[in-house]
């Protein structure tokens, strides 16, 4: 009960970004398209649903596929669980010089989480577009992060913005690290507040 099934896409949300990047109106893609404004806006309300027919037409305006605007549609359902069963706990530690990752946000989302678990690569650097938090939930790790050094133990976290060179590695065996991270193809805003 209450675990994940394949859910209908809303395709609207994707429709609607897609849209809004091209800089158009629901009038320009309604002519583009061949399909009326009222259609387009219950389509992007999720309050209809197109026929593949009308999906194609609605990407060719857009200068798309269908395919790729399923690919960026959101499920339906707004709850999802991943259970842990077989990745944590007692006697599923990775082998040595192994790595175990598990992703624990599914889909095409705002946000990534993954838990990586045993020996990782100290030697691969990363530098993502968006901001990232490290969580280690069990173990130790060192993470040098523009040419600074940080030991994170058990319950430390460490927040890096979007744009920061960093690397990390276990330093003690049984390590589980949480990392979570706003999306590649989100486009973060800087609070222009401060």
């Amino acid at each position: 009960m209450g675990d994940h099934k394949e859910q209908p896409l809303r395709v609207g949300a994707a429709v609607r970004r897609r849209r809004r990047a091209l800089e158009l109106t629901l009038a320009a893609v309604a002519e583009r398209s061949g399909l009326s404004v009222p259609f387009l806006s219950q389509i992007e309300n999720e309050r209809a649903r197109p026929s593949q027919r009308s999906l194609e037409k609605v990407a060719d305006a857009l200068r798309t596929t269908a395919v790729e605007l399923l690919a960026a549609a959101d499920p339906a359902c707004s709850v999802d669980l991943v259970r842990g069963e077989g990745f944590g706990g007692e006697g599923s530690a990775p082998a040595v010089g192994e790595t175990r990752t598990r992703t624990l946000v599914r889909g095409h989302h705002q946000m990534h989480a993954t838990e990586i678990s045993g020996e990782y690569d100290a030697g691969r650097e990363f530098q993502h577009r968006n901001d990232e938090l490290m969580y280690v939930a069990d173990g130790a790790v060192e993470v040098e992060a523009e040419g600074r050094a940080y030991r994170l133990g058990r319950g430390d976290t460490l927040y890096l913005t979007g744009g920061v060179r960093h690397r990390w590695r276990a330093t003690e065996p049984g390590t589980r690290v949480v990392v979570v991270a706003v999306a590649e193809h989100i486009e973060a805003t800087q609070d222009r507040a401060r």
